[in-house]
């Protein structure tokens, strides 16, 4: 089997990773760089072309499309669907994702727990949004970002206004969210795939930071999951119409909530913590699946 990594970063632990998984298993991963593609768009032949050359001979895709090449990104994965390439993540399962308010949205219309969110942009009820999350404490982020980019912790009534009105002034999209003061610092990263959590550990934020993330120096380890986290982190996934992905969670005195479901999860932070071969897992379900061809996305919204 011939796999496509769609990446950036072609040296980054994660696509090293799943290239000596792929080899470890008799496989050949290679590593593309999805913005050096186009797409030939055919009515009987669609094609992606790299380096005036068709990419032909893949049998799978695994993308790994960075947040500012949303669009691009999730466009090539597009025209692999429609060559009837197996992706473990379709594309418009991507862009959902990346979407905070829409994925959101989902999650609710889901029934999965979520920390009391709002969404504004021009609004001039300040207040009403503010008062919607319990008053300050509370966290305001833009609505497309990732490894803690955009999100802003406003501990006061009047940090949380000038915050807001400084997104409004940017014509931002964003939301207002309740503070879980309770996950003092950490969350869980629950790593899924085809519905079963296959991994987890949990963040623990750099000494003067409310964000978790690795790649804002925080630390992980491993964690046991209730049954009911695992359930959670399942639900979240299966809500965004993800087969791989990373789902965050926070525990707060109300239970287990989602805080971000991220399809293009990393694997270092995973496998230092746990020790798992979660590469290894990724590549096993993509060899397990790839003769399936692309799947239409029947989720609605």
């Amino acid at each position: 089997m011939r796999i496509g990594i769609l990446t950036k970063k072609p040296d980054s632990y994660s696509v090293r990773r799943l290239i000596e998984a792929a080899a470890a298993a008799d496989h050949e991963a290679i590593a593309i760089d999805y913005m050096r593609c186009w797409i030939n768009i055919a009515a009987h032949k669609p094609v992606v072309m790299l380096d005036a050359k068709p990419l032909e001979d893949l049998d799978a895709i695994i993308p790994r499309i960075a947040t500012i090449s949303t669009h691009y990104g999730a466009a090539v994965v597009r025209q692999f669907e429609m060559m009837r390439v197996f992706t473990c993540n379709s594309s418009i399962a991507i862009t959902r994702s990346r979407d905070k308010l829409r994925s959101m949205q989902l999650l609710s219309r889901r029934g999965v727990g979520l920390p009391v969110t709002a969404f504004g942009s021009s609004t001039q009820d300040v207040d009403g949004l503010i008062e919607a999350v319990g008053g300050p404490p509370l966290i305001v982020k833009v609505t497309e970002g990732t490894q803690g980019m955009g999100v802003v912790l406003a501990e006061t009534r009047k940090s949380a206004e000038a915050v807001i009105q400084a997104f409004q002034g940017l014509n931002a999209n964003f939301l207002v969210q309740e503070y879980i003061k309770e996950s003092a610092g950490t969350d869980l990263r629950c790593f899924v795939i085809n519905d079963r959590v296959v991994a987890a550990m949990q963040r623990r934020a750099a000494e003067g930071d409310f964000r978790a993330n690795v790649h804002r120096g925080g630390k992980v380890e491993k964690v046991r999951l209730t049954p009911e986290e695992r359930q959670i982190a399942v639900r979240a996934a299966k809500a965004m119409g993800l087969k791989v992905s990373g789902v965050d969670l926070l525990r707060s005195n109300h239970g287990a909530v989602v805080l971000e479901v991220n399809s293009s999860p990393g694997l270092e932070g995973i496998e230092t913590a746990t020790g798992k071969d979660v590469a290894g897992a990724v590549i096993d379900y993509v060899a397990k699946n790839q003769h399936t061809g692309a799947k239409a996305d029947r989720l609605a919204l």
